[in-house]
């Protein structure tokens, strides 16, 4: 797979994280690469929380994977903390050769190491492939997802 560093997303990186996150059905409808500004506040917004883990996945100065972890303290299960993975995404051409695999085992091994008793994801209900893939690495679809925008 070569040399690949996976890292804190940075100011520079804002670009080809939107660019990742527009690049498939869903997200052209709801991404604006165009107008980065409410990108850029957003990861300041990111990178001020310590519960907020924007990664991206680099080899050769080349942004080819992206993936946002969140650790969620709570009450529940004896006040255990529990971490979201949310935003994987996956340059088209590195697909299918484990990359999104090597992102989620660090997402999986940053949890363990943050002390989370629990990783949850959630996808739309569209994206079989990737229901596929994550039940693949051991995830169970236990639960059912709602979302009200507002």
């Amino acid at each position: 797979m070569g040399d690949l560093e996976i890292r804190r997303a940075l100011t520079d990186d804002v670009p080809a994280i939107v660019a990742l996150l527009a690049d498939d059905p869903l997200g052209a409808q709801r991404e604006s690469p165009d107008d980065l500004t409410p990108y850029l506040a957003a990861l300041d917004r990111v990178n001020r929380d310590p519960n907020q883990h924007l990664m991206v996945a680099v080899r050769d100065a080349r942004i080819i994977g992206t993936l946002q972890l969140t650790i969620i303290p709570g009450l529940s299960r004896k006040g255990a903390n529990r971490s979201l993975i949310e935003a994987v995404r996956i340059d088209v051409d590195e697909r299918g050769n484990g990359l999104g695999a090597r992102l989620i085992e660090w997402a999986i091994d940053e949890s363990r190491r943050l002390n989370c008793q629990l990783v949850q994801l959630t996808s739309d209900t569209s994206r079989t492939d990737a229901h596929r893939f994550y039940q693949r690495l051991g995830f169970e679809p236990s639960h059912v997802g709602f979302k009200l925008r507002l």
